[in-house]
């Protein structure tokens, strides 16, 4: 199953804060791959970030395809602004494509809810909650963290509090299907825990993915959207499923 939209885009507003966010993720992964020093010196390592101290030299660890050597290099500023650049930096194409797409399809609802500002701050704390997440569970870890996927999940757990009740169209077995918010988010939930268990006896000593910080940025996600929906009145818009309505075309599902 592959998410691809939801049936609630508002098309007279663009999320100018959601699109600017996924062009500064594209710039900054662009820059990676011309200046690969620049990964080792922004990304954020949980050892570095509990001992306060910027590690240099190598480190070796292991992976599904064996031990890698992962570079560590000072970065021009605090350790602590790590948690910050690491949250713009990808390790690969696919890992920048998957984040982008959930940014994409769920950022623009969350955006709309909550305003831009108070969005971008959402946003940035959801990252911050997944990076403090992933470094509780593996505090002495020199495996470097990098990846939207926490402050993203931050952005999935508001949408589902905020806008259970959503479509969601998805690819499944060459059709476009439409399934409820709260069942695919729901998935999604499930999975990361199932994973996340089943990989803890390796967290910190492997690399791979942090589920840790995805619970911990999703947490932070349904608490902003509890206050959201307890505080917030609910901007009029024109979702895209009312206007596809009124054009008198067939929903198909």
């Amino acid at each position: 199953m592959f998410p691809i939209s939801d049936d609630d885009r508002d098309l007279m507003s663009p999320a100018w804060v959601s699109i600017s966010l996924l062009a500064a993720n594209v710039l900054v992964f662009l820059y990676q791959l011309a200046d690969p020093a620049f990964t080792a010196g922004f990304s954020a390592i949980p050892q570095e970030i509990t001992e306060n101290v910027d590690l240099v030299g190598t480190a070796v660890v292991n992976s599904p395809h064996g031990a890698i050597e992962i570079p560590q290099a000072p970065g021009p500023w605090p350790i602590q602004f790590t948690l910050l650049t690491a949250m713009f930096m990808h390790g690969g194409w696919a890992h920048l494509g998957g984040n982008m797409l959930y940014l994409w399809i769920f950022g623009d609802n969350v955006e709309h809810r909550f305003g831009g500002l108070k969005f971008l701050a959402f946003y940035l704390i959801s990252g911050l909650a997944a990076s403090f997440a992933q470094i509780a569970l593996a505090p002495d870890s020199v495996i470097p963290t990098l990846g939207a996927s926490g402050a993203i999940s931050g952005v999935l757990g508001a949408y589902l509090v905020l806008f259970p009740r959503n479509q969601v169209m998805a690819v499944f077995l060459f059709r476009i299907i439409s399934i409820p918010a709260v069942f695919v988010l729901g998935l999604w939930v499930a999975m990361q825990i199932f994973s996340g268990v089943g990989s803890l006896g390796s967290v910190g000593t492997t690399g791979g993915v942090a589920y840790a910080a995805h619970v911990g940025g999703f947490v932070a996600g349904v608490v902003a959207g509890i206050i959201a929906r307890v505080t917030m009145k609910q901007e009029p818009h024109t979702p895209f499923r009312e206007i596809y309505d009124r054009r008198g075309t067939r929903r198909m599902f």
